[in-house]
C-alpha cells in the first residue's frame, strides 16, 4: 500500500510541478509578447506628443522587449529642439519619456531661423509663437553673450518682447531696444538685460503711460506724446 501511495504522491507532484512549470512557461512567453500599452509624455512645451511618439518609432505601439530604450533616446534626440531624453519601460506595457527641450529665445526675421538656449541657431518647419524677432544684423561675440543673458529671463517676460534691434553708440557697444507689445520701448544692454525681469512691476508705477524705457544706465522713463 505504501509504495502505491507514494506512487500517487510522486505523479501527483509531478503533475504539480507541470502544471507550475506550463504557468511559468505562459506567464514568461505573454511578457516577453507584451505591447506597449500606455505612452506617457512629460515635459514638452513645443514638440507634440504625437510628434515624439513617431520620433521614438512606436506609433504602432510594438512589442515591449523588441524595443530598445537607447535606441529610442537616440531617435528622439535627433529633433533640434531636444535637448536630452530619458525613456523608461515597466512590466506593465507602460513607457514614460520623459524630454528636456531647449529653450527658444529669438527668431532671426531675415532667414525665420531660431536662436536656442545652447546658443546655436536652427531652421525648422513649424511656426513659433511667444518669442521676439531680431530685426537686424548683431556682431556674433555680441549676440553670443547677449543671448546668454536672455536665456535667463522669464520666460512670461520674454513672450512681451516683440522685436528686438541691435542699437550700439558710441558709448555702448552692446545696447538693445526693445519693443514691448504692449506699446512701450525699452533701452537696454547686455550687462543689465537682467533689469527687464522687473518690467511688470515697473508698469505698475506708469499709471498706463505710454512711452520709454532706459534700463541701460539708470532707470528712468520718458513719456511719448
Amino acid at each position: 500500500m505504501k509504495k502505491k501511495k507514494n506512487k500517487k504522491f510522486k505523479l501527483f507532484r509531478f503533475i504539480c510541478f507541470l502544471g507550475v512549470l506550463v504557468i511559468l512557461i505562459y506567464t514568461v512567453y505573454s511578457f516577453i509578447n507584451m505591447d506597449i500599452k500606455n505612452i506617457y509624455i512629460h515635459n514638452n512645451n513645443i514638440i507634440t506628443d504625437q510628434e515624439i511618439i513617431e520620433l521614438a518609432g512606436i506609433e504602432n505601439y510594438p512589442k515591449l522587449f523588441s524595443i530598445s530604450y537607447i535606441k529610442m533616446e537616440n531617435k528622439i534626440k535627433m529633433n533640434k529642439l531636444i535637448e536630452d531624453v530619458h525613456v523608461k519601460k515597466n512590466i506593465f506595457g507602460r513607457i514614460d519619456i520623459d524630454v528636456k527641450e531647449y529653450n527658444i529665445l529669438l527668431k532671426d526675421e531675415k532667414d525665420n531661423g531660431i536662436y536656442l538656449s545652447n546658443g546655436k541657431k536652427v531652421m525648422i518647419d513649424d511656426k513659433i509663437t511667444g518669442i521676439p524677432t531680431l530685426i537686424n544684423v548683431v556682431d556674433d561675440k555680441i549676440l553670443e553673450e547677449f543671448l546668454i543673458k536672455l536665456n535667463k529671463i522669464d520666460r512670461n517676460i520674454l513672450s512681451k518682447i516683440s522685436e528686438i534691434e541691435y542699437k550700439p553708440n558710441e558709448f555702448d557697444n552692446e545696447l538693445f531696444l526693445l519693443y514691448m507689445n504692449d506699446g512701450n520701448y525699452v533701452y537696454i544692454n547686455t550687462i543689465r538685460l537682467s533689469n527687464i525681469n522687473k518690467y511688470e512691476s515697473m508698469l505698475e508705477q506708469l499709471e498706463g503711460k505710454k512711452g520709454i524705457l532706459y534700463l541701460d544706465s539708470g532707470n528712468h522713463f520718458e513719456i511719448l506724446e
